[in-house]
């Protein structure tokens, strides 16, 4: 039954999910607070490793997802769920691609569609820094501003972002950089 239901849930997020593997993250976090699969936390950890391993986010991500929940074959069925839709539509749409070419119905609609992607890929990057940069529950809790910070995690950033702008080299080198830190540092 578990493998029904990942095959389910991740078929609904390949079908809905437009705009990329980011487009995926507000629909994990629904995931993981109907299912309880998974934390919140974890995923800032799972697109650290989706990130850094071969292949697109969301495929790695429901990949990584089966796995824990249901081990291999759970990864295999979560990640065919994923696709399933985007082959069909791609399928769809070669057939017919010489009737969308020009349409201004097509067109139209991905005009509306983008802000709708930007908006879900904002919102789920909001939430990423939320879970990774801050202590959302402490400050809660407390109420002192000063609880709301993680320092080190914010340092890291900044140093991380102005790296970034002044080097400029491949994204391998700083995810490498930034692994190796993570572990020296024990964040």
């Amino acid at each position: 039954m578990i493998y029904l239901q990942l095959f389910w849930e991740f078929l609904k997020i390949g079908l809905f999910a437009v705009g990329g593997g980011m487009a995926t993250l507000p629909f994990l976090q629904d995931l993981a607070e109907s299912t309880g699969w998974y934390s919140q936390s974890l995923i800032t950890d799972m697109i650290a490793i989706s990130e850094s391993t071969p292949g697109p986010i969301g495929i790695n991500m429901a990949t990584y997802v089966g796995c824990n929940v249901a081990g291999f074959f759970g990864g295999v069925v979560a990640t065919m769920g994923e696709i399933l839709p985007s082959i069909v539509i791609v399928v769809l749409i070669s057939k017919s691609l010489d009737r969308f070419r020009g349409s201004k119905l097509v067109d139209s609609a991905f005009y509306g569609l983008r802000p709708a992607v930007t908006g879900l890929i904002a919102a789920a990057g909001i939430s990423v820094v939320q879970v990774s940069m801050f202590h959302m529950d402490l400050y809660q809790q407390t109420g002192a501003l000063l609880d709301l910070f993680d320092f080190k995690k914010l340092i890291f950033f900044v140093l991380a972002f102005a790296a970034i702008k002044k080097f400029k080299l491949h994204p391998i080198v700083y995810i490498a950089c930034a692994a190796v830190i993570g572990i020296v540092l024990a964040f």
